[in-house]
């Protein structure tokens, strides 16, 4: 494996493809892409509040059980909707390129399965390695199960959008058959499991809008890529529409006000999610297309689209490791430095007041820490020989029931099924084919 790459190397990189990029490249794609992780990455740096209070015990409390503006603040943050509708305008250009130069659905998805899933294997490794290390007494086991829990929730993203992208020959098909009813479908679907969940009582069905919700948003995708939406005129409705159908929901139909999930409540609007989580994806990427032309002209200088190749090419690694990259110092300074610089009660003002000082912080050492994990989103070599379809698909399968696994129940401290739900991801890229190295740019 290549040594890690210096920062002054991946700025050098992503100027080098910034110049390279062709005219005709959707810039805004790839912007969109890089905000809504940025976006997901300074939500959680804000909504999670560790703090030690005067009496010097630890607490790791949460922003949304303290704060309503909080609440209403994750309808800016939560933006996982943006990365679901802009993955379908990439995987719908990424599958129809490869269907026209005859790239089998194997290869395919094996090339998809080394960008999402490999950056995630050393995080999920580092943190056998402390399970691993309480046996020696290092560290405390409830200490590794609560922060594992919080540090590796956020893979529900990837244990869902790796399965929605094993469908996209399935999706895209629909879609050239069936057109805006492949969109519409899915969110007629999701109005019933709501109707069938809330006003009847059958709870348990609330869990199939996983194969609602995202795949409708996924679809918001192809419509963009194909002409149908983009431009104030036909985003609009969208916008309009979205907002406000999530607007009834939460103050005419009782659906929580937070677009994540809150400790301690009853309903979360995104696990699993519902039609409020919906309605705001629609609003938003709607919103976000009505400004599609003056930001591509904004994206064809020079400095903004450098930053936006810089923020693709460790997209990934941002994602899987922010939270670590958070818990990590914060539970060392607890435990060795008296809490030094969390003294503050959260959602005071000096609190709010420090949060700039926080982000800055946290912004600084993942500038310091992405560039030695970073190489696993840029492997470098040559590709695996074709494996057909069936190994890849057995561990897309495996992959997303790891870590579906992990972000449920964390790590055990002792070996038990969430040690395997560890190791499944690394299984499910052997079995697909995938551990071979393969990469050619930051996008």
């Amino acid at each position: 494996m290549a040594a890690s790459v210096p920062a002054r190397s991946l700025l050098g990189s992503a100027r080098a493809v910034a110049e390279r990029t062709p005219v005709e490249r959707n810039r805004y794609v790839d912007f969109l892409r890089a905000v809504s992780i940025l976006a997901v990455v300074i939500g959680h740096w804000l909504v999670i509040t560790p703090w030690v209070s005067a009496d010097g015990v630890f607490h790791g409390d949460h922003l949304l059980t303290r704060s309503e503006l909080g609440r209403w603040l994750t309808w800016l943050f939560q933006v996982m909707p943006v990365f679901f509708a802009v993955g379908g305008f990439a995987n719908a250009v990424s599958w129809d390129s490869a269907t026209k130069r005859g790239t089998p659905y194997g290869d395919w998805l094996v090339a998809r399965l080394r960008r999402l899933v490999l950056p995630a294997l050393p995080l999920l490794a580092l943190w056998a390695g402390f399970a691993i290390a309480t046996w020696s007494g290092v560290m405390g086991p409830m200490l590794v199960e609560v922060t594992s829990l919080g540090a590796l929730s956020p893979l529900w993203f990837l244990a869902v959008y790796v399965a929605v992208v094993a469908l996209v020959p399935l999706t895209r098909k629909a879609w050239l058959r069936f057109g805006v009813w492949s969109f519409w479908a899915p969110v007629l679907a999701t109005v019933v499991v709501d109707i069938a969940a809330f006003g009847f009582g059958v709870t348990w069905l609330r869990w199939i809008n996983y194969a609602f919700v995202w795949p409708a948003v996924h679809q918001l995708g192809y419509l963009w890529r194909d002409g149908r939406l983009g431009g104030a005129r036909s985003s609009a409705p969208y916008a309009i529409g979205g907002l406000g159908v999530a607007l009834v929901a939460v103050l005419l139909l009782d659906y929580p006000v937070a677009m994540i999930g809150v400790p301690g409540a009853d309903v979360s609007n995104s696990a699993p999610p519902t039609v409020a989580m919906l309605a705001l994806g629609i609003g938003q990427f709607g919103i976000l297309l009505a400004a599609e032309r003056p930001m591509r002209r904004w994206l064809d200088k020079v400095g903004p689209w450098t930053a936006t190749v810089l923020v693709n090419g460790m997209i990934m690694t941002l994602f899987v490791w922010h939270y670590t990259v958070m818990v990590v110092p914060v539970v060392a300074d607890a435990a060795w430095l008296d809490g030094f610089g969390m003294r503050l009660e959260p959602d005071t003002g000096p609190w709010w007041a420090t949060r700039p000082l926080w982000i800055a912080v946290l912004v600084i050492l993942m500038a310091l820490f992405a560039p030695l994990v970073g190489r696993f989103e840029r492997p470098g070599g040559r590709d695996p020989t074709s494996t057909g379809k069936t190994r890849p698909i057995a561990g897309t399968v495996l992959a997303c029931a790891g870590f579906a696994g992990v972000a449920l129940v964390g790590v055990s401290t002792t070996p038990d099924l969430s040690w395997v739900a560890l190791a499944l991801p690394a299984i499910g890229m052997g079995v697909a084919g995938a551990m071979g190295r393969a990469g050619r740019s930051m996008l």
